[in-house]
């Protein structure tokens, strides 16, 4: 990444290393898989064809990295066990995750039409990940039976449950009767009610599915004689057992004993504390700006292997952008997202309880959707291609606690936008002109902007040509929701009374100041003029009103051309409290709160210069504000804090 004045901001990002000798298992499973399995007309409760495109990408991520030696799955999830002393990504555990998720959700659409050849895929799953860390082998061991006991349990359950549905049970008197019984009840209700012995049901149903690494003779290559040569190989192969967390099973397999260790005894209890450190998570840090960011995998390769044009293919380009504008439809609350190249930045509203901030959650879920979304759009914009590779992304999640420093994490990436595609396309217009790769660098070492832009004006014949690119290449892609026009409204058929967003994709500066005033609903933490809102920090008093009450004007977005009310940096520092200027008509009851607010520091007994002079500590804070969607709040940074825009 370019540098920048910008760079601090990485600052911001937390170490999350695994440590050694920690085991490391990526647990993932989809979201929302009940409606998807509905859509697409699964059999239930278990359809075979489903359960074999999980393991066919299972097994697909195991050949694809060789860190992952052990996979457990069943139904819509899947467990995937790494090396003990693996070094895979640093053992970065929001870069394993991420990957992981990525390329089995590209994998997952690309595979659909081998299982399902008469069936369209008519909107993508997406899956969520997270990282268990097992300390020790008993504790690996203790995971594996605790999930091989849910497969077990959940598919008796719905075994059940099925059978009473197909015999004539609503849903819920079908939950009804099933609800506390036992094991051996529902055995007996399946042998004696449906005739139906439940031991004699498919192993894949019962127990699930282990794909694991094996040793196995490989011909590498035949002799003069036509004979062939052979040599011990990894080879991913799918396994059934009853008991994958017996030592029976586990030390048959040298493999997993070499890599992970031996079961010293058999798991005939699961102890609750374990579970319990399974299913803990970490949350984001509360009322601060979450950023996902997700960068391609191994993206130079893959665009050469597809032959992207260099040094920006436009159909790629928008293929990301379609991408992101998915995303942002799917999670109402990212509010700003910007790409360049094979990269894209999400930005959360900061109150956002997406997924309760769970890290994992969010980070797997965007890169997840962005993978599938990526993968099934790809016909769009390569209608003449096939997709020879399934594209993956990793991702990570970083927290700014205030809009200044969000706002210069994204200058951060416009500038590196910037830096990127100047020497990117005097790199390859000097490859075109005839040098080699090695040369063309070279040649560019130490250059400046200003040199670089003459050479693009020499190579091109072309004055100022780097400025006559596409403002997409050059400024890279920004998506939000914006406010469509009265014009554009009564186009689409509808009412243009109130408000009506979309999300539309823009190419624009959004390292000026005039990008956010004229687009003041993106972010809330601005005081801007149409807003409802009082500028606070410590305490704050807020009114609620109904989404479209006719007493409030909607928020009107600020022309280009009209003169901002922002407060200047003198301004902040010496009005510790600051009102808005322009508020919609708000009820009596707003108004009767800010004039409250409004007496009371007026006739504060300090003076005017005490006022001005005051510190940040002993300055009222207050704060009113209306509800309106997707957000007209504007909290603003205390004196001396934040960036006035």
């Amino acid at each position: 990444m370019a540098n920048s004045k910008y760079e601090y901001v990485k600052s911001f990002e937390v170490e999350d290393e695994i440590m050694l000798p920690i085991i490391i298992v990526v647990h993932i499973d989809s979201r929302d898989f009940s409606r998807f399995s509905e859509v697409h007309e699964f059999v239930k409760p278990n359809d075979k064809r489903a359960l074999e495109l999980m393991n066919d990408c299972a097994k697909a991520v195991l050949e694809q990295f060789p860190d992952i030696i052990f996979s457990y799955g069943f139904c819509d999830e899947y467990s995937f066990v790494f090396k003990k002393q693996t070094k895979f990504y640093q053992r970065r555990a929001s870069k394993i995750l991420s990957l992981i998720i990525s390329y089995f959700s590209s994998i997952y659409i690309t595979k659909w039409k081998e299982l399902f050849p008469q069936m369209e895929m008519r909107f993508p799953p997406f899956f969520q990940s997270r990282v268990i860390s097992c300390a020790s082998m008993e504790v690996l061991q203790s995971y594996l039976a605790w999930r091989q006991r849910d497969c077990h349990l959940s598919n008796q359950y719905n075994t059940c449950l099925w059978e009473l549905i197909r015999n004539g049970k609503s849903e819920t008197e079908a939950q009804e009767i099933l609800k506390g019984t036992q094991k051996q009840e529902k055995n007996e209700l399946l042998y004696q009610g449906f005739n139906i012995n439940y031991k004699e049901q498919e192993a894949i149903f019962r127990q699930g599915t282990c794909i694991l690494k094996k040793e196995v003779q490989h011909i590498v290559k035949y002799k003069q004689d036509g004979s062939p040569v052979q040599r011990l190989r990894m080879k991913a192969i799918k396994v059934h057992s009853k008991n994958i967390a017996s030592r029976s099973f586990w030390n048959d397999y040298s493999c997993l004993c070499r890599e992970l260790g031996h079961f010293e005894e058999d798991a005939n209890k699961i102890k609750p504390e374990y579970v319990k450190s399974f299913l803990h998570v970490s949350k984001l840090m509360p009322s601060t700006w979450i950023v996902i960011r997700i960068d391609g995998c191994h993206f130079h390769r893959f665009s050469d292997v597809h032959e992207f044009e260099k040094p920006n293919d436009e159909r790629a380009l928008n293929l990301m952008n379609s991408c992101a504008v998915s995303v942002l439809e799917e999670f109402k609350d990212i509010v700003f997202s910007y790409g360049v190249s094979d990269e894209y930045s999400f930005v959360l509203k900061k109150e956002s309880q997406l997924y309760q901030r769970r890290s994992s959650e969010i980070v797997s879920a965007v890169v997840s959707l962005f993978s599938s979304m990526y993968t099934m759009k790809w016909k769009e914009f390569f209608p003449q291609k096939e997709l020879k590779n399934p594209p993956y992304f990793d991702g990570r999640a970083v927290c700014y606690p205030t809009s200044e420093i969000l706002l210069d994490y994204l200058a951060w990436r416009q500038v590196d936008c910037h830096i990127n595609n100047q020497y990117n396309t005097c790199f390859w217009m000097l490859v075109k002109s005839g040098k080699s790769k090695s040369e063309a660098q070279n040649y560019l070492k130490g250059t400046q902007a200003q040199e670089k832009h003459e050479l693009l004006t020499r190579l091109s014949g072309i004055i100022d040509y780097y400025n006559t690119l596409p403002l997409m290449f050059r400024q890279g892609s920004s998506v939000f929701w914006d406010k469509q026009e009265e014009e554009e409204m009564a186009n689409q058929g509808k009412d243009a009374v109130g408000k009506c967003y979309k999300v539309v994709v823009d190419h624009c500066n959004i390292i000026e100041k005039s990008f956010w005033e004229a687009h003041p609903e993106i972010l809330v933490g601005y005081a801007v003029a149409g807003g409802a809102a009082i500028i606070s920090r410590r305490r704050e008093v807020k009114v609620d009103l109904p989404v479209h009450s006719p007493a409030v004007s909607p928020p009107c977005r600020r022309q280009r051309n009209q003169p901002s009310t922002l407060l200047s940096p003198l301004q902040q520092k010496t009005r510790p409290l600051v009102f808005v200027s322009h508020l919609p008509q708000l009820p009596v009851t707003t108004h009767a709160v800010v004039s409250k607010l409004r007496r009371t520091y007026r006739h504060s007994p300090r003076t005017t210069t005490n006022r001005l002079h005051s510190s940040r500590q002993t300055s009222p804070d207050f704060h009113a504000s209306v509800a309106l969607p997707p957000t007209a709040a504007f909290e603003d940074s205390a004196p001396g804090e934040g960036r006035p825009v």
